[in-house]
């Protein structure tokens, strides 16, 4: 594998999981000093699906995104995004996965502060090798879909954190993503931005059927998820839909 074409799925993808774990462990460290991040974890997320993941400090949440995310890899069990198993995926495979199918949304934005909110949403792009003038037009289009038509010359510090965060977003979809990992996306904002956020993460997954999976220690903000995932030391404790 080494193209885009090379993590299309074995099978017709309407016919299995979108995103699949399967008794999947994590552990850090050997002997006496390791730690069991994830204990066999099984967890089955639809395409067009937002589900918020929940959990105190140390129950495996953040481990699990970040196998999500291709950004780790499991212990032992199987992790399949659209039936292709990413544990038999190399390196640079998973980078490829990363890079054409998924978005990531952090809480403390992840912006290049002297560089404009234009630049900032078009650097994806650059890594994809994509030409100057469509750079533009998309990352154009990113913003004005998060709501900053007019913003585009401004940098990190002219910008509020609510605006900040709408810049980081337009970042993570301006490629076309199929999902999009985000990590206490409202963590560094008040209450009327983290609204306004969760209203602009609703939007995409409605309107454009990106697949959204949230971090969150909010429950307020998790609502606006349609399934809530519960984890606990390790383990998936609970998994229902959200309270309408």
């Amino acid at each position: 594998m080494t193209n885009k074409n090379a993590l299309q799925p074995n099978n017709e993808p309407e016919k299995h999981p979108f995103i699949e774990f399967e008794g999947v462990t994590k552990v850090y460290g050997q002997g006496q000093g390791a730690m069991e991040a994830l204990r066999g974890i099984d967890l089955r997320i639809s395409k067009g699906e937002f589900v918020a993941i929940m959990g105190p400090s140390g129950s495996g949440k953040s481990t699990c995104m970040n196998i999500l995310g291709c950004l780790d890899t499991p212990t032992s069990g199987t992790y399949r995004f659209r039936n292709v198993d990413v544990g038999r995926l190399t390196r640079n495979q998973r980078a490829l996965l990363r890079r054409h199918y998924q978005g990531f949304v952090f809480q403390g934005y992840n912006l290049l502060n002297r560089t404009s909110a234009l630049e900032n949403v078009e650097l994806p792009l650059i890594y994809r090798g994509t030409s100057g003038r469509e750079r533009r037009d998309r990352a154009l289009h990113a913003l004005e879909t998060v709501g900053l038509k007019g913003w585009e010359t401004h940098t990190p510090g002219e910008l509020s954190g609510g605006q900040q965060q709408r810049v980081a977003i337009a970042r993570a979809i301006v490629t076309g993503p199929a999902i999009l990992l985000a990590d206490e996306p409202t963590g560094n904002l008040d209450t009327a931005r983290s609204v306004e956020i969760m209203e602009l993460l609703t939007s995409l997954n409605s309107d454009q059927g990106i697949t959204i999976i949230m971090i969150t220690h909010e429950p307020d903000m998790a609502a606006y998820a349609r399934r809530i995932v519960h984890f606990r030391d390790g383990l998936v404790a609970s998994d229902e839909p959200a309270s309408p």
